[in-house]
């Protein structure tokens, strides 16, 4: 399965406005929605009108994830540090809606009072893009020693300081508690926190990303990798790596 959340953290800001990242060693275009990818080099077909691989990948982000602004927009706030609020006026601004009209669709407040809104709003642009240039130069600074941090996935329900893990970290996790080689099964289930992210995220990616799994399916899955498979199961739920229909009919991989 492809990561996609590790992707989509280490994209440019081009790339993540794009909705796409091309991935020389496979030569596919890779949308970082959903993680599918497109060939270099083979003719794709809609509608009775043949794309090249790259124009086929920007139809398939219209059509089927709409627009990457609406995707970000819709992002769990942990991650995108934006209230409803903001949210629901960022989504008025890009449709055009002038102030009044704003009010009107809040059925209240005044004109000054969204002017506000949009005058905060530029400020956290300014101030996001000073902070992105430190990070940069951070990353650049040749006499920094550098320390690769473990990526976070899209659908994580917390984000906190458990996420704080290094590469080399998780390396020594899986190591650790995967003696017969990643694929193979668990020794033991960590209480620890970090460890737990570290060992959950191994296993969701032993799923098929585009495939609904019925929880029989899924725990024999689980059953060859741990003998607490019902416990494996309810944490890949909590911690957001995995998701389901109430009634448990089908399980799937969360993007």
């Amino acid at each position: 399965m492809e990561d996609i959340s590790e992707l989509l953290w280490d994209a440019s800001t081009e790339e993540i406005k794009q909705g796409y990242v091309y991935n020389g060693s496979s030569e596919e275009y890779i949308c970082l929605v959903c993680g599918k990818g497109f060939t270099r080099g083979i003719v794709y077909q809609d509608e009775n009108i043949f794309y090249d691989a790259e124009k086929y990948t920007r139809v398939h982000i219209k059509k089927e994830h709409s627009s990457m602004f609406e995707y970000l927009l819709n992002m769990d706030r942990r991650l995108t540090g934006l209230t409803d609020l903001q949210k629901s006026l960022l989504n008025y601004f890009h449709k055009g809606y002038s102030d009044i009209e704003i009010v009107n669709r809040f059925d209240g407040g005044s004109t000054s009072t969204i002017r506000n809104h949009r005058f905060a709003l530029k400020q956290r642009e300014k101030q996001s893009k000073i902070f992105l240039t430190i990070m940069e130069l951070l990353e650049e600074e040749k006499s920094v020693k550098k320390v690769g941090f473990m990526s976070i996935h899209k659908t994580a329900t917390v984000v906190d300081e458990r996420y704080d893990i290094t590469e080399k970290e998780k390396d020594e996790i899986l190591n650790s508690y995967f003696k017969d080689g990643l694929d193979g099964p668990l020794k033991d289930f960590p209480k620890k926190e970090k460890r737990k992210i570290v060992i959950l995220r191994n296993i969701a990616m032993r799923f098929e990303s585009e495939k609904e799994y019925t929880e029989k399916e899924v725990n024999e899955v689980l059953k060859g990798i741990f003998h607490d498979f019902v416990t494996i199961r309810r944490y890949l739920i909590e911690y957001g790596f995995m998701d389901r229909h109430k009634d448990g009919s089908s399980y799937w991989i969360k993007k």
